[in-house]
């Protein structure tokens, strides 16, 4: 097995708000990008976080994928989310990077920190 995991933090984001606190929107967009990017989603979770003294309540969208998987979280009250969309198998590295792209739109941050790290050593 040879994977990809692509990280990204993405900080002060731009988008809308609601992009950052309504899980079935940040979700539906999610299967939408992955379908998009030439990858299978097959099962999914999305969860809005309770409002704290400090804000809004963030959201978990994770989407199972036959390939692997992508989640976001978000911190509305920080306009910060963390991406993560990990792949296995070369033939999807080239889609994973497309979706991990569409994320970093969406979000419109003003400033990424991202990291790419190859796993397995690729023998079957």
């Amino acid at each position: 097995m040879h994977g990809l995991h692509l990280t990204a933090d993405l900080y002060l984001c731009r988008c809308d708000a609601l992009w950052l606190t309504d899980a079935q929107r940040l979700g539906q967009w999610c299967v939408q990008a992955v379908t998009a990017a030439g990858l299978e989603p097959v099962n999914q979770l999305f969860h809005t976080f309770p409002a704290t003294a400090t804000g809004p309540g963030g959201v978990t969208a994770a989407v199972l994928l036959a390939e692997s998987h992508i989640c976001l979280h978000t911190w509305p009250e920080q306009r910060f989310v963390t991406a993560d969309v990990y792949v296995f198998s070369g033939d999807h590295w080239a889609r994973a990077r497309t979706l991990m792209d569409a994320v970093v739109s969406r979000f419109e941050p003003e400033w990424t920190e991202q990291r790419s790290l190859e796993r397995g050593d690729g023998s079957p």
